[in-house]
């Protein structure tokens, strides 16, 4: 978790044991306003956390949640190369050392694809 983003959290946590303790010393019948008070705060926080990265990501940075991570790369490899098995069965069943080929180099065309560095969740 980033320095920034700890310290909005904290912020948010103290909010929100404020929030509670002021409901138990004003009772039930002061509850909605509490609860719009602090979802304010949490909206407020949401919006500046969107700015930031807006602000980033306009400065030519992307977002970190938009680079495949180590795992998500693996799985991608691993279901591929699983899938390559019956492709490859298939391919060369059909169009001989050709067909096996086509079906690899479609393969190694989806992997890297997926592993390119500017590639983007939508």
């Amino acid at each position: 978790m980033e320095p920034h983003t700890h310290a909005h959290t904290q912020e948010l946590k103290k909010d929100f044991d404020a929030t509670l303790r002021a409901r138990g010393e004003l009772g039930p019948e002061y509850e909605a306003a509490l609860v719009d008070s602090f979802v304010e705060k949490v909206d407020t926080q949401v919006r500046r956390r969107l700015a930031e990265q807006r602000l980033h990501e306009a400065r030519g940075h992307a977002p970190a949640s938009s680079l495949p991570n180590f795992g998500e790369r693996f799985g991608f490899a691993m279901v591929t190369l699983v899938l390559a098995i019956p492709l490859s069965a298939i391919g060369a069943a059909n169009a001989g050392l050709s067909g096996l080929l086509v079906s690899w180099a479609g393969i190694l065309g989806v992997n890297l694809a997926h592993a390119k560095p500017w590639r983007r969740a939508e």
